[in-house]
């Protein structure tokens, strides 16, 4: 496979995969609901960290890059992949309606030996169940007229040693000839490729994936509320046992999880789960402890202005860090967005400092610079790197650090309170 690459969704995982396949020397078409993105992308305008503009704009000149609204372009694309966010409705159950919306635009206009790839996380059985009937309702036949594969994206945005183009990618297909196109379509311009059985094992693998760091992140979560309670520090607790070469995996306590993918992949499976009557205890209680973590972080900030004999209502409180995690521009499901509105909710003056994120139009606040001085108390959600932690310390009233960013000297300062 040569021909040029449909990618539906310019966001976070479908920009750096046009990047990758464009770089490779195939023609590139990013199919995006979003009209700014999809100017600022014809004018070499990234807004994606992980894609430089500089290397965008060189990719967009050459002609091998570009962006539409119109899916009556996929027409003339060899493969077609749908790259779209997958939430949680409010009743914390999979909504697909973003795919499958674009699955619908997708299928009048399938044409024969086209190859179609879903890369959005989702629960087994969702490219067979949900996609596959929607596409042969074009009276094309999968494995025959068209192909059909799952490949989960893994992408770990601001990440330089593991990328879109090297780390491996999985393929699963409907059939052996959709797993074989699927595959020869990635081999393209990635540097490993693994296939599996099926789609449904594809769509698992990812969910593991995270559903593996979910529950080891609770597991310490957890523990760093009992060394609270013990007045042990979690964090020498937890690098004390990361010397160990073998038997161990090392993971962080944190105010709680962020990104696309870690907070909603859980209940992707414990709802799918569900049809087969089995209950998966076991990921949800790792689900509850995490979701609680902005609530015993809040606890947390409360008890250290107690200590300064202090009030969190009418308190000036700085939130150090927005973004998920650091480094990154990033606030999707970002626990420090749920610790914000729990601090106003108590009466807290809220303010925030991050470099990397100059608004939070929902919160209705924008960043602002990092007046130490002028907080009663200065909270780390975010260990963004570049900050003088040591100097935050020295100049601060109240620090209360949830990222252990003030290492073991801010263990030994009791103006620190650390989770």
């Amino acid at each position: 496979m040569n021909g040029p690459v449909g990618i539906v969704g310019a966001g976070y995982v479908g920009l750096p995969l046009a990047q990758v396949f464009a770089q490779a020397g195939r023609p590139v078409l990013l199919v995006e609901a979003d009209e700014e993105r999809v100017d600022a992308i014809n004018r070499g305008e990234s807004y994606v960290t992980d894609v430089p503009s500089e290397g965008l704009r060189q990719l967009v000149e050459a002609g091998t890059l570009s962006a539409t609204l119109d899916y009556d372009r996929l027409k003339d694309v060899e493969a077609i992949l749908i790259a779209l966010p997958t939430p949680l409705s409010a009743q914390r159950e999979p909504d697909l309606s973003i795919v499958l919306g674009a699955v619908e635009q997708i299928a009048p206009r399938l044409r024969k030996g086209q190859l179609v790839v879903l890369e959005s996380t989702t629960y087994p059985g969702t490219t067979r169940e949900r996609l596959l009937p929607v596409l042969e309702s074009s009276g094309l036949k999968t494995g025959e007229d068209f192909y059909l594969a799952f490949s989960p994206e893994r992408v770990d945005p601001g990440r330089e040693d593991w990328t879109t183009k090297n780390t491996p990618k999985i393929v699963g297909g409907i059939t052996a000839a959709c797993t074989q196109r699927a595959v020869s379509l990635y081999e393209s311009a990635l540097e490993s490729v693994v296939a599996v059985s099926s789609p449904e094992a594809a769509e698992l693998t990812k969910l593991l994936e995270n559903i593996f760091r979910s529950v080891n992140i609770a597991l310490v979560n957890e523990l760093a509320q009992l060394c609270d309670r013990m007045g042990i520090d979690v964090w020498e607790v937890v690098g004390a046992a990361a010397t160990k070469p073998f038997g161990f995996m090392s993971f962080q306590p944190g105010p709680g999880l962020g990104g696309h993918c870690m907070p909603i992949d859980p209940f992707y499976l414990t709802w799918k789960a569900r049809e087969y009557d089995f209950y998966t205890e076991f990921i949800e209680l790792a689900g509850k402890v995490n979701e609680n973590m902005p609530w015993w972080c809040l606890g947390k900030v409360v008890r250290a202005l107690n200590s300064q004999e202090r009030a969190l209502k009418g308190s000036r409180v700085l939130v150090l860090g927005v973004a998920y995690k650091a480094d990154i521009d990033d606030t999707r499901e970002s626990p420090a967005l749920k610790l914000i509105e729990l601090l106003h909710a108590e009466g807290g003056d809220v303010s925030y400092h991050d470099p990397n994120v100059p608004e939070l139009p929902e919160q209705g606040l924008t960043s602002v610079p990092l007046d130490i001085d002028g907080a009663d108390c200065v909270v780390i959600v975010t260990a963004h790197s570049g900050i003088d932690y040591d100097d935050l310390v020295e100049r601060a009233t109240l620090v209360v650090d949830l990222r252990n960013a003030t290492g073991a000297g801010g263990a030994q300062n009791e103006k620190v309170w650390k989770l």
